[in-house]
């Protein structure tokens, strides 16, 4: 008898399991005007997931457009899981996505969200909470939330949902790939950004016509199908990825990741090396894009990296650094006493793997640079050639920054 019981327990909620999701797609190919739409099957998928919901009458009007209050909702229901009872859970991969302090505010904050609409005042006003929390919007991002969203607007969305839950592509690329549509220049700099940004990550497309759609209303059918690319990696668009080889995912000041589009192999390598001499510090260092800041001790590295103004935060003993735009490699180091003598083993560890066989070459005209500098305040800018690298070395205008700007010739 017990195990009848146990079988007929199972038997009931394959019932129900059934049930629910023959409801689902009942409901989904009940909608009368979605038969023959070019996202038909889009739109059955992501209606069964309970995405984007129909309208008493029976239709989806998948032409119509997409509001930003319906589009918030829709991306963060995305990143759930739903079940036969109509519950939803946020999807592991998801959770893991996420910096600690977001997964804090989803385990903390939010750990009663019901992932419903409020049935008292706005019904947007739970997701719109929620993902200005996590940063996928600021609050103040739209003057009317009840308002159609344009091509723009949800690249702007996904730029900072990506920002968040991935890494941001090279911007510098973006840029360039985004330049093949007609229209781009209507949009301003900042929009700019955030269509490349979809773009180059395959999420947004443009129209045949060449044109991105810029001031174009996106509809409800193309929100859903934009859905289904940012849930799913493998039906996004691919876009062709110069200089794919020399790549690095770097983290950013605000803690979140982008990518970086290297020229060549050798500045690849520099990177990595240059997270290595940092190492040598111990904990006394800070690594943001593509820059290292070096530090006297664990103090001054709290208060640069905690600092109220930009001159606080961008305090350190010497940087080093990299700028793949213009190929340049640099060394930038603050004339105070035991700077050198704390920082030099990350120093030549950089410019050793950099310069090769003629890496004492630069070490002497680093010396020396440094030594006159701090001994008389002033220094003539001069260009140097060692090895392959031209070698530029300026005193800043304050006296105790001294830069050596290292191209490769």
């Amino acid at each position: 008898m017990r195990q009848l019981n146990k079988w007929l327990t199972i038997a009931a909620v394959c019932c129900v399991i059934t049930i629910g999701t023959q409801q689902a797609k009942v409901e989904a190919a009940a909608m009368k005007d979605v038969k023959g739409h070019w996202a038909e099957q889009t739109i059955n998928q992501m209606s069964q997931q309970g995405l984007l919901d129909g309208f008493p009458d029976g239709t989806f009007r998948p032409d119509d457009a997409v509001t930003a209050d319906q589009f918030v909702k829709i991306v963060l229901l995305a990143f759930t899981d739903i079940f036969p009872n109509g519950e939803r859970n946020w999807r592991s991969s998801f959770l893991q996505s996420l910096s600690a302090g977001n997964q804090s505010i989803l385990q903390q904050d939010y750990r009663d969200f019901t992932f419903k609409p409020s049935t008292v005042g706005y019904w947007a006003k739970p997701y719109l909470d929620l993902a200005s929390d996590l940063h996928f919007i600021s609050k103040g991002q739209f003057p009317d939330y009840k308002a159609k969203l344009k091509r723009e607007d949800v690249a702007e969305i996904l730029y900072y949902l990506l920002k968040e839950t991935e890494y941001l592509e090279d911007e510098a690329y973006s840029l360039r790939a985004a330049s093949q549509f007609g229209d781009l220049r209507s949009a301003t700099a900042r929009q700019q950004r955030f269509i490349g940004e979809a773009m180059t990550k395959g999420i947004m497309e443009g129209y045949p016509n060449g044109y991105f759609g810029v001031g174009r209303d996106v509809t409800r059918a193309e929100a859903l199908q934009i859905i289904t690319r940012l849930q799913t990696k493998s039906k996004r668009i691919s876009v062709k990825n110069e200089g794919e080889a020399f790549v690095k995912v770097v983290p950013t000041k605000d803690g979140s990741y982008k990518k970086l589009i290297f020229p060549d192999q050798r500045m690849l390598e520099a990177y990595d090396v240059m997270e290595e001499a940092g190492k040598l510090r111990g904990t006394n260092y800070d690594l943001e894009e593509t820059t290292l800041r070096l530090f006297r001790n664990a103090e001054a590295k709290a208060v640069a990296v905690n600092g109220p103004t930009a001159g606080v935060r961008n305090s350190n003993e010497a940087s080093l650094w990299l700028d793949p735009q213009f190929a340049t490699y640099g060394v930038t180091v603050r004339l105070e006493d035991g700077t050198l003598a704390r920082n030099m083993e990350s120093i030549r560890k950089f410019t050793d793997n950099l310069f090769g066989y003629d890496a004492d070459i630069f070490y002497r005209h680093f010396t020396e640079a440094c030594a006159q500098a701090a001994a008389q305040g002033v220094l003539e800018t001069t260009t140097k050639q060692i090895g392959s690298f031209s070698v530029e070395t300026r005193l800043e205008p304050d006296g105790k920054t001294i830069v050596f700007s290292i191209i490769h010739a």
